[in-house]
């Protein structure tokens, strides 16, 4: 799966951080340290990190992820990653 979405909340940015919707690779989410979460209302899940986002990042890049780009969408910063 070379793209991963990152995001948070913008009263978040010390964490929780959003790694993966529920079809992210297990393996990669176990490296990480994500588990899988359902917020109520909500028919998906999710996995989150305790971890801030800057975190995540660094510990994506060296599995070898590049952001491609970053937005804030509303109250939400999201990362676009993809792995060569």
């Amino acid at each position: 799966m070379p793209y991963l979405l990152v995001s948070t909340q913008i009263r978040l940015e010390a964490g929780p951080t959003m790694v993966g919707d529920e079809h992210s690779d297990p393996q990669l989410m176990s490296i990480l340290g994500a588990t899988k979460r359902s917020t109520l209302g909500n028919n998906f899940c999710e996995y989150y990190v305790n971890d801030v986002p800057r975190v995540v990042l660094d510990k994506l890049e060296s599995l070898g992820y590049r952001v491609v780009s970053m937005t804030g969408v509303g109250q939400t910063l999201v990362w676009c990653l993809h792995r060569e």
